[in-house]
């Protein structure tokens, strides 16, 4: 029997179908997933995967990083230190946010596996287009709860699916890669069974703050 593999729950229908891959919305957390036979195999991700370090995805990466920075400097003046997790910042583009006086640490699965850093606790944790990736997001969820300090900022960019009706059409569910789909109820599920409070998740754009 298929499970979802975000809150376990079986309560779970099919809404799209291409022959080459299954899709299932979890009716009780909304997440919208592929059917876990059709997922890569390590390898091919990582090559697929690895293309994020092309310019254009790392001016992308960097400007969301600097976004969160200056919005959370309006909040609080000390110097920050956080994790960007599950994607890699090159050096040159890491330089500006480390004379800004912050520290921010890199964990990527494939390019920058730093396990030791999941055990750490931090001001804030930046995911850009990382959550469509997980096979397991209750596992990776965890991982990132508990990384947060106390009033601790997660920032997410994943695009958000605004209607199953849409799916079928949706570009996104095209890649490969892309195995896990969230619906804005899908984080304020996640929000009302943990620490985190939902502060907003609209577009591809999720803020999340730790319980203090």
């Amino acid at each position: 029997m298929q499970h979802c593999p975000l809150c376990y729950h079986d309560n779970i229908s099919q809404v799209f179908d291409n022959r080459r891959r299954h899709f299932f919305e979890c009716q009780t957390c909304a997440l919208v997933f592929a059917a876990p036979g059709s997922y890569l195999l390590p390898a091919a991700e990582k090559q697929r995967y690895g293309r994020a370090g092309r310019d254009g995805k790392q001016k992308q990466l960097a400007q969301f990083i600097a976004t969160l920075l200056q919005q959370l400097q309006t909040l609080q003046s000390n110097a920050l230190e956080g994790l960007n997790f599950g994607r890699v910042l090159a050096p040159a583009l890491l330089l500006p946010i480390q004379q800004a006086g912050h520290q921010l640490h890199q964990y990527d699965p494939f390019f920058a596996p730093e396990h030791q850093l999941l055990r750490r606790q931090y001001d804030f944790i930046s995911c850009y287009r990382v959550f469509e990736h997980f096979h397991l997001p209750t596992k990776e969820w965890q991982i990132i709860v508990q990384a947060l300090k106390p009033g601790g900022w997660l920032a997410i960019s994943t695009p958000l699916l605004q209607s199953t009706a849409m799916f079928a059409k949706w570009h996104y569910k095209n890649n490969p890669t892309h195995v896990s789909f969230y619906q804005p109820q899908t984080f304020a599920y996640l929000a009302a069974h943990s620490c985190l409070q939902l502060i907003f998740a609209q577009k591809d754009f999720v803020l999340m703050q730790k319980a203090s």
